[in-house]
């Protein structure tokens, strides 16, 4: 029988779900490899069992991206800009990092000013303002050359209306140097806002070479072990094989979270509920997401490590609070939990790996919160080690063990409360209309103390929450997308032109049975947009009247405006794998739980209540009621 393996590496630990033909599913967790991420996935499938034979795929969530972004150790690129616009990474859109934080700078440009070169000639809107001579493409290769670049980046002014500057220039690079790879932001993303587009550019030559490394490093380990070749998920939430992902390294920041997302909405899909907000709490980190109408919301743009990426991705942010967030004392005495994080090696005092700084996974332990003496088979609890910890960071601020405890715990639920918040009420999405869907190997600890802060009275503790990321990986359609630009106002295009437009933007994403198309729009003069659907056949009218409809719902207010279309996009998808979950071996139980004359599983659990799971724990407080669902996982809801 063939399985689809998922497999996602975070800041602990590496999971691994496998989904077989008839949708029954296995799980894995192996401690993650900072070093080289490819051998904790070796490790991962050397130690779940699974038959080479029997994997008719294999997805990958990876972090390499955003690791290479935060720690800036990506390759060195030599920008090519327009002249006169050579300041553009240094300039940002000239907003301050923190607005009455004056100490706070800005994370330096992936390239340093000394390493862009100016190019004659400069495009407009209206066309050609200054022609870009032959000479001056040799000179600005020539300039190139001498800067010794990995690879090579080109940013000019209004690509995206006209790509032929850039085309004509990367060709010159690529005679002059035939084994450097030249990356043009009309091929990136061919959209207006320069700096956006210049950013995103560089963003994807200074991970490309690195991407390239490390896939086929794991290809190679793969075809050793007689696996097939990876395929990776995207930020968008779809996977591509490796080949195509490593020439799409810039769309890989989100990979692992962009699963997760997936994972949760289908267990929410499956659940009955079609909007959620979603949490994954890891040990370095939270990832939130919005699920709308039962699927992840999708968005353009975003800031990852600080570097702005304006590409399609499913809509996560990411706050450092996580199991491993480091509890201390700042300067003031004041407790704190985080950004610091033990991370998978040392980890938290409890797992007695050589951490000796106490984090929110032993202010959990301390407190009696994680019911399991072992979290995975290389990994077991030292309760007393934790006590004792956290003791001793009790007496620096004179409190006691359980206090300083969960004051740590409210700290970290205080960051991913914030976070929460920013995902749905600053997009008009009231949290109380939503369920919870918490997961990750420390989400279900979290979940009622996060909805309590947020006034929400329902949380969805999934099947396999410990490795839900995984599962949303394993299950991950194929998809492909294309992006073109507008620049039109919607009452100069007629039904027939927005075919047109659809239609050849969807031929240029593959043959898979479903596509799904998106207008970027806003109202003329607008230095923002909103993504609206486009159906088959729908008039310009119809399209601008549903844009209306959104921006007055998201803005409350409509303007007496032309609408113009910005760009579009076509995504085409596969089907999404089936799986069927089960009440089945998804969690382990005692008292709280009974089963019936008919043999039917049957749970009710009222808090203060801990429950644990085979790759998580449960924690179910006062005032909050448990009840185990038919396919596996929990809903739990204010009494």
């Amino acid at each position: 029988m063939t399985e689809s393996i998922g497999i996602d590496v975070g800041g602990t630990f590496t999971d691994l779900v496998g989904v077989r033909e008839d949708g029954t599913v296995r799980t894995g967790k192996v401690l993650s490899t900072p070093t080289d991420q490819s051998e904790g996935v070796e490790r991962s499938l050397r130690e779940s069992g699974v038959e080479p034979s029997a994997a008719d795929r294999i997805v990958h969530g990876t972090t390499v991206v955003t690791n290479m972004l935060l720690e800036r150790r990506g390759s060195k690129v030599v920008l090519c800009a327009t002249a006169g616009a050579t300041d553009l990474l240094e300039l940002r859109r000239q907003e301050r990092a923190s607005l009455y934080d004056l100490s706070i700078q800005h994370p330096e440009p992936l390239v340093p000013a000394d390493r862009v070169v100016a190019v004659a000639g400069r495009l407009a809107p209206e066309g050609v303002v200054h022609d870009l001579p032959d000479e001056a493409v040799a000179s600005a290769a020539e300039l190139v050359a001498q800067r010794e670049p990995e690879i090579v980046a080109i940013a000019l002014l209004h690509s995206y209306l006209d790509p032929s500057h850039e085309q004509r220039l990367a060709a010159a690079i690529a005679r002059r140097l035939p084994d450097v790879d030249v990356v043009c932001s009309s091929d990136i993303l061919p959209e207006i806002r320069e700096y956006e587009r210049t950013a995103t550019t560089c963003c994807e030559a200074y991970a490309r070479p690195g991407v390239g490394v490390y896939l086929r490093r794991l290809a190679d380990r793969l075809k050793a072990l007689g696996f097939p070749s990876p395929g990776v998920v995207g930020s968008g939430g779809g996977m591509a094989d490796a080949s195509e992902a490593a020439r799409s390294a810039a769309s890989l920041a989100l990979s692992g979270p962009a699963g997760g997302v997936a994972g949760a909405a289908l267990v929410a899909r499956m659940a009955g509920f079609d909007r959620a907000l979603s949490i994954d709490i890891g040990g370095t980190s939270a990832d939130v997401g919005l699920i709308i109408d039962g699927e992840p919301l999708v968005e353009a743009g975003g800031l990852v490590a600080g570097v702005p990426i304006a590409l399609p991705r499913v809509l996560v942010e990411t706050v450092s609070a996580g199991g491993g967030s480091i509890g201390w004392v700042d300067e003031g005495g004041a407790l704190r939990a985080g950004p610091r994080s033990a991370g998978a090696v040392p980890g938290p005092i409890a797992f007695g790996r050589g951490g000796t700084q106490p984090t929110v996974t032993d202010a959990h332990v301390a407190l009696g919160n994680i019911a399991a003496t072992h979290v995975s088979d290389a990994v077991r609890i030292d309760a007393t080690a934790a006590r004792e910890a956290i003791v001793a960071l009790a007496i620096r601020v004179g409190s006691t063990m359980e206090k300083t405890a969960e004051a740590i715990i409210a700290a970290a639920d205080a960051a991913m409360a914030r976070a929460l918040r920013r995902v749905s009420v600053e997009r008009g999405i009231d949290p109380r209309s939503c369920v919870l869907v918490a997961f990750g190997g420390a989400g279900p600890l979290h979940a009622c103390g996060l909805a309590d802060r947020l006034g929400m009275t329902r949380v969805l503790v999934p099947p396999h929450a410990g490795v839900l990321s995984a599962l949303g990986l394993a299950v991950a359609p194929e998809r492909r997308t294309a992006i073109g630009s507008v620049m039109h106002r919607l009452d100069e295009m007629n039904t027939d032109s927005l075919a047109r437009l659809f239609d050849g933007l969807a031929s240029r994403t593959g043959t898979a049975p479903n596509v799904a198309h998106v207008a970027r729009m806003r109202y003329r003069g607008q230095g923002h947009e909103l993504e609206v659907s486009f159906d088959s056949g729908m008039t310009p009218g119809a399209l601008g009247d549903r844009f209306t409809g959104m921006h007055l719902q998201r803005y409350g207010f409509e303007l007496p405006l032309p609408v113009e279309m910005v760009s579009a996009r076509s995504v085409r998808s596969g089907a999404t794998r089936t799986v069927a979950l089960s009440r089945s071996g998804s969690s382990t139980w005692s008292d709280a739980a009974s089963v019936d004359d008919g043999g039917q599983f049957e749970a009710t659990v009222v808090g203060r209540r801990v429950i644990a799971l085979p790759d998580a724990t449960m924690l179910v407080p006062q005032g909050w009621t448990a009840r185990a669902l038919p396919i596996g996982g929990w809903f739990v809801e204010r009494s």
